[in-house]
């Protein structure tokens, strides 16, 4: 009866370690843009066109208010890795504003991808999806 039992309990632990795996999540961090969205962002825009075209930053240092820093990093979860979406990392928008409140300059626009893993490349991917 004790060979049974432990035998039991040693297949158990080997079978819940190994085969199913433990389910990780996915990890999106920070503001995902595209080259199409930061593309639009134009020197001698204002605060507010800038935050409407790509939304609140990431960053915003309250020591250097007229930089905005959009940062994004994506860590694919169990089921993005089964659907081989890659990992996104490094991607650095910064936008700097003069001191009337107008973007200046724009770095870091060779930083952003053409889409982002793990999203629709368009809003129009969205509005035709099928129903699950």
């Amino acid at each position: 009866m004790q060979k049974i039992m432990l035998t039991l309990f040693v297949t158990s632990v080997l079978s819940g370690c190994s085969v199913f795996g433990v389910y990780k999540v996915d990890i999106p961090q920070g503001t995902p843009l595209t080259k199409a969205q930061a593309a639009q962002v134009q020197v001698g825009m204002s605060f507010q066109q800038v935050r409407f075209l790509l939304g609140s930053p990431t960053v915003s240092d309250p020591l250097n208010p007229q930089r905005w820093d959009y940062i994004y990093n994506y860590i694919p979860g169990t089921y993005a890795k089964k659907a081989k979406i890659p990992a996104a990392h490094g991607q650095h928008l910064k936008i700097y504003f003069d001191a009337d409140g107008n973007v200046e300059r724009i770095e870091g626009l060779e930083t952003i991808p053409e889409s982002q893993p793990g999203l629709p490349a368009s809003k129009e991917a969205i509005l035709t999806a099928p129903p699950l």
